[in-house]
């Protein structure tokens, strides 16, 4: 029985989000397998996703076809990326609430802020350590999806952001 948060994943605009951020992803593992040495940044939307960095606009092309050919066949795990921001705020989240909760009841005085200071930093160390599969897992169960469905690619239009190279990735579906 689907639960209110599977609702609420697979609701029209959310889905398209999460879809399109897993693309996002498969494209740059995509690049990356490629060439190693290429720098590169994403954001997704529901009207699709940006990719800024060097490449060229075929090689970009080629790379989100290839990274949809690959999810449609199976390889669902493309949709989650090592860097990702879900990954950044869940680890911050985890480490900044861990560092509160060791602060908790110390008062305003900075020396028993102090004192408490291995605690706190034993505290956040334990966080980060957890921070990186449990980032992994919410991208996986929550901001992006490795099924495709029907998402289609409409158009890449190239720009640039100051003097970074910038795509976008227009899709539909």
């Amino acid at each position: 029985m689907p639960t209110i948060i599977d609702s609420m994943l697979d609701a029209s605009p959310v889905s398209r989000l999460r879809r399109n951020h897993g693309l996002e992803h498969a494209t740059l593992h995509v690049l990356s397998g490629r060439n190693p040495n290429l720098r590169l940044a994403g954001h997704s939307d529901t009207g699709g996703f940006w990719i800024l960095g060097n490449v060229s606009t075929e090689d970009l092309s080629q790379a989100v076809d290839e990274a949809l050919r690959r999810m449609r066949d199976g390889e669902h795990h493309l949709s989650v990326h090592p860097n990702c921001g879900t990954n950044f705020v869940t680890t911050g989240a985890l480490a900044g609430t861990a560092a509160w909760l060791g602060l908790l009841g110390t008062g305003r005085g900075v020396r028993e802020k102090a004192e408490r200071l291995p605690l706190v930093i034993a505290l956040a160390t334990v966080a980060l350590i957890l921070g990186q599969p449990l980032g992994l897992a919410m991208q996986a169960r929550v901001t992006t999806s490795g099924h495709p469905n029907g998402l289609r690619v409409q158009a890449i239009v190239p720009s640039k952001r100051g003097r970074m190279q910038a795509h976008r990735v227009l899709t539909n579906g």
